[in-house]
């Protein structure tokens, strides 16, 4: 099956040449990204490969990039973080829609992530929840890249807690 995800990197300072980034991404394997430059020193990656399941997909691909860019830093895997207008956009109904479903269902709607004029929820959360709701077309595939999105993220930023 095909999964769909996006990889976003911090690029060291001499390593900024999107020449050669693609050629070394190209070479490892990296040839079903596409690659996107935007603020300089950032690098994303919409990936659309083919694997058993979308765990694989999104571990090997980090893999891959881990390869040709080894001193790169990951920022995130998306989708994960998103509000109300990118879940609309995802199951296809009006921004104002989701919004009533959240404020109709405060009790069990999934509790963002952050709370404020612009609040963010994790992805997998809300198409879970919706899922459960049922009436909405889902498709498991976007499902389980925003489960295995939230994984790396959760994991990458408990690395970044103190211990102790």
């Amino acid at each position: 099956m095909e999964y769909t995800f996006t990889l976003k990197y911090q690029l060291i300072d001499n390593d900024r040449d999107p020449d050669a980034l693609v050629e070394r991404l190209g070479e490892v394997g990296c040839d079903d990204a596409l690659v996107g430059i935007g603020l300089p020193g950032r690098l994303a990656l919409e990936f659309t490969r083919d694997a058993t399941d979308a765990g694989v997909a999104v571990s090997s691909a980090l893999a891959d990039v881990q390869r040709a860019m080894p001193l790169a830093r990951l920022i995130e895997v998306a989708p994960d973080w998103v509000g109300l207008t990118d879940v609309a956009d995802i199951i296809d109904v009006s921004r104002q829609n989701m919004r009533k479903l959240m404020l109709a269902h405060p009790e069990s709607f999934p509790a963002p992530v952050h709370e404020g004029s612009a609040s963010i929820w994790h992805l997998a959360d809300v198409l879970a929840w919706l899922q459960a709701k049922g009436g909405y077309a889902l498709t498991q595939d976007v499902l389980d890249v925003a489960r295995a999105a939230w994984r790396v993220n959760m994991t990458k930023e408990g690395q970044r807690v103190p211990r102790g």
